[in-house]
């Protein structure tokens, strides 16, 4: 039997585009490094860095709970590659094409540490 072929493409926004209250009607699934996390993420947001995400997708699937994964790295590379996979698990997702340095340049809030 094939394999089911991947989206090619998921939805992107521009971090400005977020409503300001988007982890609360999403989960915001920031895929970045522990060190990236540490030194400024998205309030709310839940980190799974892309390297953990293939054992973590049913953790991902059971948080998003029907609702929109709204998925944000550094620019926007490795949060499609996330993004991708995770619709391709059936889960409904969207990329935040401009990552966190779009988030930080629309002026959204920014929380450090663990």
């Amino acid at each position: 039997m094939p394999t089911p072929a991947l989206p090619a493409d998921v939805p992107q926004v521009a971090a400005a585009q977020l409503p300001a209250d988007v982890s609360h009607r999403a989960v915001l699934l920031d895929v970045r490094e522990n060190h990236e996390w540490a030194a400024g993420h998205a309030p709310g947001a839940v980190h799974v860095p892309l390297g953990t995400l293939g054992q973590r997708a049913a953790e991902v699937a059971s948080i998003a709970r029907e609702r929109q994964v709204v998925v944000v790295c550094a620019v926007g590379a490795r949060s499609q590659r996330a993004a991708v996979f995770l619709a391709a698990s059936g889960l409904d997702t969207v990329n935040v094409a401009d990552g966190m340095q779009g988030w930080a340049s629309a002026g959204r809030p920014i929380v450090t540490g663990p």
